[in-house]
């Protein structure tokens, strides 16, 4: 019986040892060499890029009141977020006549090429770092030995680099625009029933921008980043 199980206990281990041997073969202590540490800020850099953009949602409103003693005053909440489709979004307008209550209203604009393409980008700069990081802690002889290795890499991060800025630039206008789009103030004025006088609007929930400001100014963080390389590949 021990003559037959053991090559299938040898089997099953062998996926275990692989692993185990390749987090084995980790030097963290490259982790503390300048390449090694902006390897670790890229990566976190893409991180915080995709993260901030990809899982931003906010929300917008306003304050319906009718001159019509008969009808209360209508809060309206209206949520969004990536990928910023805006005319998807929709909300319950309400109208102060005294045969209708509501008419269905939608957002205006659709910013999602941009901030897809910000999103798209991040996740793979995120994955192409942690497979560099990898190798750079596993395979440290092929910075050393290979010449040509140092150089891809270098030439892929100036890439990236270039795209991100590219991306940047494009979801910031992207940005922008979404600030307009869903300001309370351009919910009012969307509103046909404010623009009458049978009723008066205010401003409400005004939507907050932190999460996705830190998206933008996220590739200044990159910038230094190309920069030191550069530092480090002449030196």
């Amino acid at each position: 019986m021990s003559s037959t199980e053991s090559p299938g206990r040898t089997s099953d281990k062998s996926p275990r040892q692989q692993v185990d041997r390749l987090l084995l073969g980790l030097r963290w202590q490259r982790l503390e060499e300048p390449l090694g540490f902006i390897k670790v800020l890229q990566w976190l850099f893409a991180i915080f890029a995709f993260g901030s953009c990809g899982s931003y949602s906010g929300e917008t409103g306003a304050l319906v009141l009718c001159n019509n003693e008969a009808k209360d005053v209508s809060s309206i909440i209206v949520l969004f977020g990536y990928p910023f489709r805006l005319y998807q979004v929709q909300y319950e307008m309400p109208l102060c006549d005294q045969d209708s209550t509501s008419k269905t209203m939608n957002l205006m604009g659709d910013f999602s090429a941009p901030a897809e393409f910000f999103v798209t980008l991040g996740i793979f700069s995120f994955f192409y770092t942690m497979a560099a990081l990898v190798i750079y802690l596993r395979f440290h002889k092929l910075y050393t030995e290979n010449k040509r290795f140092p150089l891809v890499d270098f030439c892929v991060t100036v890439s990236f680099t270039f795209f991100w800025l590219v991306a940047a630039a494009a979801w910031g206008k992207g940005l922008t625009d979404v600030k307009g789009a869903t300001r309370p103030s351009s919910l009012t004025a969307a509103m046909s029933v404010c623009h009458g006088e049978e009723a008066v609007c205010s401003a409400g929930a005004t939507p907050s921008m932190g999460l996705a400001n830190l998206s933008v100014i996220e590739d200044v963080g990159r910038m230094l980043h190309v920069v030191l390389w550069c530092f480090l590949l002449r030196i």
